[in-house]
């Protein structure tokens, strides 16, 4: 990664205006046909400023499809059957076979995730040398920096359980970290974020895209940096900080469960369409629903017809197969959500029951499961027993989103997964990339 990150620190800058973005008028920049990393940060225009905004915005897609697939594929969530035999062989530890740490799946998300925190330093680093904002604009932009950097860090440590929390200066790396000590950067990142933002102003000096519809300005985005502070505090174990966090989110038990940012794509030039849709029926690249989540699911389950659907004929690959295939998104423009309201609930219960309000966690289940057609819960109110149905409800709310891998290793869980052929192996983290180890 150190060599990587001096190409990442050339090329994260280098970017178009993304056609996801509404469209806005921007100063003139030092080189419009090759802005340079140096030109932005030797006083920036507040044009530069809201460009490396959209760049912060656009890079925070990268990775997204690798990580929904890839640890979807370990977590037994999935099968990812194409040309590339890695996935139905590495990810599954086919033969004995280890995880390759040099290999797409372990590189580019980490590649992704780190491409957008370049571009997060550039503005930070930019805003310390220019004189084209005020304090109150200045907060606003920090806010919104500080935010995002801690939702890509939240990536990295659910997928590798480690992370490089100080890429500032490529040159001068610093150390990769455990996972609580870079939960611990993160909730600090989110309460430094939440402090600017709440000296920001009514309106930030930029322009977020129609994924934030919503959580355009420094009140509604707090919220959305409040909800990421609810997420790392239960990650972190500590549920009534969560709960905390969580009352000053967007999360609403009685509201539409899709309420949330989204990462948005297009096909125009420069953009990035979404690579988690699969064309259905195709043979040559398509998302097999792993055979366990179908008959795990609880009987009426409304999430198994929105989410997946049988083939016209079953689909066999490298001794594995499926009945089902992804219809998780419409089409190769759907959005991907950052964040939304169905999430939160679970997290609410989540957080309930580490702070021991049983019935609180019980309210948000039932939320969740009449939402899929499931009548209330009535099993055990224990902590044991609720952990167990929230575990499942995470299963079927947020499949394919790369979420279960993370929540089966973080609850000592991942060897309950299924051996899906003989002499296969279960992973449940990512390796750190080779070039982090030079």
């Amino acid at each position: 990664m150190k060599n990587n990150i001096k190409t990442l620190a050339i090329m994260t800058f280098i970017i178009p205006l993304f056609s996801l973005m509404v469209s806005c008028t921007f100063d003139e920049v030092v080189d419009p046909n090759g802005p340079s990393v140096d030109g932005v940060l030797k006083n920036a225009s507040k044009g530069q400023l809201n460009e490396l905004v959209v760049g912060i915005e656009s890079t925070s897609r990268n990775g997204i499809g690798n990580e929904a697939t890839s640890n979807g594929v370990m977590a037994r969530e999935l099968y990812l059957f194409n040309a590339e035999p890695r996935n139905t062989g590495d990810l599954l530890g086919k033969a004995g076979i280890p995880l390759d740490n040099n290999s797409f799946y372990s590189v580019g998300s980490w590649n992704g995730n780190y491409r957008c925190i370049k571009n997060i330093n550039l503005l930070i680093e930019a805003l310390d040398n220019t004189d084209a904002v005020n304090e109150t604009e200045k907060n606003g932009y920090l806010g919104f920096a500080k935010t995002m950097m801690a939702e890509e860090l939240i990536q990295i440590l659910k997928s590798y359980g480690k992370a490089r929390l100080d890429v500032t200066d490529p040159e001068n790396l610093g150390p990769i970290v455990d996972f609580n000590e870079g939960m611990a950067k993160v909730r600090a990142l989110l309460d430094e974020g939440q402090q600017h933002l709440s000296n920001a102003g009514n309106s930030f000096a930029f322009t977020l895209s129609n994924g934030f519809i919503g959580f355009q300005e420094p009140s509604t985005f707090s919220e959305f940096n409040r909800a990421w502070a609810g997420v790392a505090a239960v990650y972190d174990g500590d549920g009534n900080a969560a709960l905390t966090a969580l009352s000053s989110s967007y999360m609403d038990m009685t509201g539409n469960l899709k309420i949330g940012p989204k990462h948005i794509f297009g096909l125009g030039g420069g953009d990035q369409a979404n690579t988690v849709f699969k064309v259905p029926n195709l043979n040559g690249d398509q998302i097999i629903v792993h055979n366990s989540w179908i008959a795990d699911a609880e009987a009426g389950d409304s999430r198994v017809a929105q989410k997946s659907a049988p083939r016209l004929n079953p689909a066999s690959q490298d001794g594995l197969n499926g009945t089902h295939e992804t219809r998780l998104y419409d089409s190769d423009t759907s959005p991907i959500d950052f964040l939304r309201n169905e999430e939160l609930i679970l997290v609410y219960a989540e957080a309930s029951i580490l702070a021991n309000n049983f019935q609180d966690a019980v309210d948000a289940l039932n939320v969740i499961r009449n939402s899929a057609n499931l009548p209330n819960y009535s099993g055990a109110q224990t902590a044991e027993a609720l952990t167990a149905e929230m575990l499942k409800q995470r299963r079927y709310s947020l499949w394919s989103e790369n979420h279960r891998m993370f929540d089966l290793r973080r609850y000592g869980l991942s060897n309950t997964l299924p051996i899906d052929r003989p002499g296969d192996q279960v992973f449940n983290v990512m390796p750190i990339p080779l070039p982090e180890t030079y």
